[in-house]
């Protein structure tokens, strides 16, 4: 079994890369998409004080978490994320979305997953809001916090 377990982590095709984050956005068709790309590099680097990362071929995550299954699978994340869809922009909240109620209800129109909110134009919603909740997810999902904002 843990034969198994190393080659699906070997496999595993959402992992960091080495890839150019600002080619990736720029090459993004859709043209709100490819804005709210740019706004989500530049809000999720600064509350989470780490530059971006391609994971796997379409993911812009920042930080690392670590995840241990009960089944024993594990593996790593980015600790937020998100990716320029072709329906809409999926952001990453590894911790869910049982804690923020509140902010979902302020955030403006968007739909939810298991760990995945689905925006179609960050112009309808509340940025502020929404980088609140980034601070606290990537706090929970590092075991940290987001780095204070203001100079």
């Amino acid at each position: 079994m843990a034969t198994t377990r190393a080659r699906k982590a070997a496999t595993a095709t959402t992992v960091p890369t080495d890839a150019d984050v600002g080619a990736f956005v720029a090459g993004v068709e859709d043209d709100v998409r490819r804005r709210d790309a740019q706004t989500l590099v530049e809000l999720l680097g600064r509350v989470t004080g780490e530059p971006p990362r391609m994971w796997g071929p379409s993911i812009i995550g920042f930080g690392s978490h670590h995840y241990v299954y009960a089944t024993g699978r594990e593996g790593d994340t980015a600790a937020v994320g998100f990716s320029p869809r072709k329906a809409s922009t999926t952001m990453y909240f590894v911790d869910g979305f049982e804690e923020y109620r509140d902010d979902l209800a302020r955030l403006g129109p968007h739909t939810l997953g298991r760990s995945c909110l689905y925006l179609k134009d960050l112009t309808t919603v509340d940025l502020a809001v929404l980088e609140g909740m980034v601070r606290r997810s990537y706090a929970v999902t590092t075991g940290g916090s987001a780095p204070a904002t203001g100079g």
